[in-house]
């Protein structure tokens, strides 16, 4: 090893410039191919190094290491290269700056080339984390955290409000705990903040919607307090929400302007929405001064509809015309934002028609129809609430309406404001005035013909005019065929006629085309309840009840489906939510007296009769029961005060003056009575007869002419049969009528036979022995339903509404004769 070995050859230390020209035979490129240790150098570096020290293990321990700044005695290697950093002939070798890839000391092992270490095999698996570690422990309570106030918001977003309250609290209570382990393990700046205002804010909306209003504001205000939280301040708006629900409104304005403090000038959608709620706060609050101030400012920065139709209720309710005028004026201006030309194909082009059609109804397309018809209903409410005060008269102030909106971009909207000014001519009762604009608009587009010919059949209709009523609804039904109003007319008219099976078509071709119209279904019921189609009448009622759940005409008719159903049970029950709907009804009450006499049930009965004459004292039914109720049971006092206001009521029949009669016999008071029921009815055979019967058993000398009074009756009654029965044709009956009969119902015929037999047996169940309309048998008390107030009250369409006729009740058993005039 010697050999390589070069040592620096001894010089004068005192010359400095010696060596200075010597040639160092490294360089010396031209003597690289005798250079014995250079060659050997060049045959074994393919891919290694050659060995720089013996190998001896102790070699590396005891030699010193040569640098270019330590030891003088720098050792060559073994071939005779000097070493990286070594001093050979005074001329220091640069060291090398990076090691060549591949060689390590394994390489001089006889390792194969394996620069990216494969044969080393896969890397030993990561260290599992422990599961107990305070980190763990934190991740898996955010986790957690965050999945209940998703919770919490997906039950909200699905109604339940309740569930959605307890996550959240559940939320709170996990986010406390993860708060206290995280102090425990970092310091207080690593806490997670948006995480713990997430669950503060869903506590509190939570708290808001379940209607906690004292807790949703102490929520708000631990996070409008926590400096922590940046923009918290936004969320004073929803305090003041929840001040004006509770009707604070002094409040719910200060913590508005303090929201509105708080946002930038530059978020102006949101200064916008801010100051629409001052406003709408201040309209509750009745200072309308104060919100058309805001309103104003709103129309004149970022004018919208709401802020428009606002600011003229504002104008109408301090009563300023003028600036009601100019007002509507900027509600109209008001830009729409919709394209309609977009819908319209420009061009024969298959690819662009289909686009066109795609897009007719998307998602943007039902949003711009939603945003017109919410403009047109603002309109339309604001014409009609200023044209009767604009102007002197409100037919001037609806034509500056329409002659405002034809100039706008709503022109289609003058034809409706023509409408309503004809429907307001309805209310006033100028029906002339009404039918003659509605004429006018009959000859425009179909849509406005449609709807003026439907509402001149509706008048028609009402008016009994059924042959014009049929010839509008035919031309609405021809203007607009899937109109339900003008084919419910149509079918109306048509069932006027009596063709039931040609007006339920019609009916269900309206539901066809509107599922909601709820007049063609309930229309569908009264026909085949008409065509004795009992069952599907009631689905058709069931069905209706199902979409006006607190609607009384239809629970009647359902009761009275099952009334005719022989199913009196179930009519009851109906009745009785009948008058939850309506307690103060005396038809319904007396109905239910009716059903619960049917039934054997005389107190329930005599309580529900007792409930609608104390509503409705006048109905001659509900007083004829109570006062046979009383007899029944033997208060003849009580019944003598009902019969009296019967008597008062009729006055010309004279049934009720014998039935006061009667009633003062029982106490022996009724001599006095029968000789005034005389006197008002001096032919009246019955009235005699008790007089003959009383005046005899007193012993009066009134006895004698009472019976040659009651003689003649006899036989003026005995001739007047004979001339009835002669001019008989022996096919009928007797068809005269006695004075002051009671009519039946209007556009009704009830034959009233059953009825004259009911109250023949009320009035001879009458205690007594032997004696006219006091049998002591005991017959059941009965009265009928009746509509007392007729038209004047609306009623179900096909009520029962029979009235009792006199006039139908055979003499033999009322024994009420007459003279022949």
């Amino acid at each position: 090893m010697m050999q390589n070995v070069h040592l620096a050859p001894e010089t004068d230390e005192d010359d400095l410039y010696s060596g200075y020209n010597d040639y160092n035979p490294i360089y010396d490129i031209e003597e690289l191919e005798n250079d014995a240790a250079f060659q050997q150098a060049v045959r074994t570096s393919h891919g290694r190094r050659p060995p720089i020290t013996a190998k001896i293990s102790s070699t590396a321990v005891t030699r010193p290491i040569a640098t270019g700044y330590g030891s003088k005695t720098s050792l060559a290697s073994s071939i005779g290269r000097p070493m990286t950093g070594a001093i050979q002939d005074g001329v220091t070798r640069p060291m090398t700056a990076v090691r060549a890839a591949g060689f390590t000391k394994t390489a001089l092992r006889g390792s194969a080339f394996d620069p990216l270490g494969q044969s080393r095999g896969p890397a030993p698996p990561l260290e599992a984390k422990k599961k107990d570690s305070p980190e763990e422990k934190i991740k898996q309570l955010e986790k957690e955290v965050n999945e209940l106030v998703e919770e919490s918001c997906t039950a909200s977003s699905c109604g339940d409000l309740k569930l959605a309250l307890e996550k959240a609290k559940d939320a709170g209570r996990k986010e406390r705990v993860l708060v206290r382990q995280r102090e425990q393990v970092t310091t207080p700046e690593n806490i997670n903040l948006d995480l713990t205002y997430s669950v503060l804010f869903n506590l509190a909306s939570q708290y808001s919607v379940n209607e906690m209003y004292a807790e949703a504001l102490n929520t708000y205000q631990v996070i409008v307090k926590n400096k922590m939280f940046s923009n918290a301040g936004i969320l004073k708006m929803n305090m003041g929400n929840i001040y004006l629900k509770q009707r604070n409104y002094s409040k719910a304005i200060k913590f508005y302007r303090m929201a509105l403090d708080q946002v930038p000038s530059v978020n102006k959608q949101m200064r916008i929405k801010i100051m629409q709620n001052i406003g709408v706060t201040f309209i509750q609050a009745g200072q309308y001064s104060d919100a058309i101030n805001s309103y104003e400012h709103i129309m004149s920065m970022a004018p919208n509809l709401k802020a428009g139709y606002n600011l003229t209720i504002c104008y109408f309710a301090v009563g300023d015309r003028e600036k009601m005028k100019k007002a509507f004026q900027k509600l109209i201006a008001v830009p729409l934002e919709i394209d309609e030309d977009k819908y319209i194909s420009p061009s024969d082009d298959p690819h662009t028609n289909l686009v066109t059609e795609a897009i007719k109804n998307d998602h943007l397309r039902q949003m711009e129809c939603e945003r017109k018809a919410m403009a047109e209903k603002y309109i339309m409410t604001s014409a009609k609430l200023i044209a009767p005060v604009i102007e002197t008269s409100f037919a001037a102030g609806y034509d500056w309406c329409v002659e405002v909106v034809k100039a706008s971009q709503y022109v289609e909207l003058a034809n409706d404001l023509e409408i309503n000014k004809a429907v307001t001519y309805l209310r006033q009762k100028d029906y002339n005035q009404a039918v003659e604009i509605l004429k006018v608009l009959e000859k425009k587009d179909s849509r406005v013909k449609s709807a003026a010919a439907t509402n001149l059949s509706a008048l028609y209709y009402m008016g009994k005019d059924f042959a014009q009523a049929s010839s509008y609804a035919d031309i609405a039904v021809n203007s607009d065929r899937y109109n339900p109003a003008a084919l419910t007319n149509k079918g109306n008219t048509v069932f006027a006629n009596g063709d039931y099976e040609k007006a339920a078509e019609f009916y269900k071709e309206a539901l066809r085309n509107d599922s909601s119209c709820t007049e063609a279904l309930y229309n569908i019921g009264l026909t085949y309840e008409k065509l004795n189609r009992l069952d599907e009448a009631l689905d058709c009622f069931l069905k209706l009840h199902a979409i006006l759940r607190n609607s009384a005409e239809v629970l009647y008719q359902i009761a009275n489906i099952y009334e005719l159903m022989e199913n009196p049970s179930q009519a009851i029950e109906w009745l009785m939510q009948v008058v939850s709907v309506v307690p103060t009804d005396p038809q319904v009450l007396s109905k239910l007296g009716e059903l619960y006499d049917h039934e054997g049930d005389k107190s329930q009965a005599f309580q529900y009769y007792y409930e609608s004459y104390r509503y409705f004292p006048c109905n001659i039914e509900v007083i004829e029961w109570l006062g046979a109720y009383y007899i029944d049971t033997q208060f003849w006092e009580k019944a003598i005060q009902y019969f009296e206001r019967a008597s008062l009521m009729q006055p010309t029949q004279v049934k009720w003056q014998l039935m006061v009669a009667s009633c003062f016999r029982r106490s022996g008071k009724s001599l006095d009575t029968y000789k005034d029921t005389h006197r008002k009815f001096p032919e009246n055979v019955e009235c005699l007869r008790f007089l003959v019967r009383l005046c005899t058993d007193l012993g009066l000398k009134d006895a004698q002419e009472y019976a040659r009074k009651l003689k003649r009756l006899e036989k003026m009654k005995e001739i007047r049969e004979q001339r009835i029965k002669s001019g008989r044709d022996g096919s009928g009956g007797s068809c005269g009528k006695r004075e002051g009969s009671a009519s039946g119902d209007s556009g009704q015929n009830y034959s009233a036979s059953s009825k004259g037999e009911r109250l023949s047996a009320r009035l001879r169940a009458l205690p007594g022995t032997n004696e006219p309309y006091e049998s002591s048998s005991n017959k059941e008390i009965d009265a009928s339903y009746v509509d007392p107030l007729g038209p004047q009250i609306e009623r179900p369409k096909t009520a029962a509404k029979k009235r009792i006729d006199e006039d139908d009740f055979a003499d033999e058993e009322l024994g009420d004769d007459l003279l022949p005039e």
